[in-house]
């Protein structure tokens, strides 16, 4: 049989997933994909400055795992940069590093039948966007019924650390307002559905989704841009980048 691929430690998943020429004909675009691994060596090495040991056990990996993961991405990156490629970062062995990536949730065990329902929270109703999300109201559900809630503050900066706490707190489901892009795959990428685009209160919206009449948008919707966050930065944090 082969052999199972161990699974490689990353802090958060990416607030940038994808990255284009600026002078480019997108249609026709080829296109590079670099694991999440390999943009977690990356990050580590290039960005953070570790050496490849110290990169190794962060990842909980062999340091010629970390070489070859390293080489693979550089040699992905320099290629996009060079040739005018379209660069996509998505899927890998990953999984979130609770110990060291520095996310704090304190949230009993769901057990096997229960859901998990994340909902960004402001006061009481439906936050507009998940980008600036300070706090989660996590509801848990079995048999159609809410059994237990509690508000979640966030710590992180970026949709890519929100992503990475939900996915600690082992949260199956997510209602939001507003969702740029790179957010859209930070949630899919920690295997959580998204319910997009939702508003009024956080009470109201999850016996909606228990009643089935929330509808589950899994794609951006956010229209605040520039006007906002500074110039070329939208409250998603992601999507395709010019």
């Amino acid at each position: 049989m082969p052999r199972t691929t161990k699974c490689r430690k990353i802090c958060s998943f990416p607030d940038y997933y994808c990255f284009v020429p600026e002078e480019s004909n997108v249609r026709k675009l080829e296109t590079v994909m670099m694991s999440l691994d390999e943009y977690e060596t990356i990050r580590l090495l290039d960005y953070e400055g570790l050496n490849q040991e110290e990169c190794a056990l962060r990842m909980g990996v062999a340091r010629t795992t970390v070489t070859a993961m390293y080489e693979s991405a550089r040699k992905k990156l320099v290629g996009a940069v060079v040739e005018g490629k379209r660069l996509r970062i998505a899927g890998g062995n990953i999984e979130i590093d609770r110990e060291r990536c520095g996310l704090s949730v304190s949230l009993k065990s769901k057990g096997d039948k229960t859901m998990r329902v994340a909902v960004a929270y402001d006061n009481g109703n439906v936050f507009g966007h998940f980008g600036r999300t300070e706090q989660f109201k996590i509801y848990d559900i079995k048999d159609g019924k809410v059994v237990g809630s509690q508000v979640l503050g966030t710590n992180g900066e970026g949709c890519g650390a929100l992503a990475g706490i939900l996915s600690i707190a082992d949260v199956d489901a997510l209602i939001c307002g507003g969702i740029g892009g790179g957010a859209v795959n930070a949630i899919e990428e920690a295997g959580i559905k998204l319910y997009a685009g939702a508003s009024g209160n956080t009470d109201a919206a999850v016996e909606a989704l228990i009643g089935g009449t929330l509808s589950a948008v899994g794609k951006a919707n956010c229209g605040h841009h520039d006007h906002e966050h500074g110039e070329g930065h939208s409250c998603g944090h992601g999507g395709c980048h010019h």
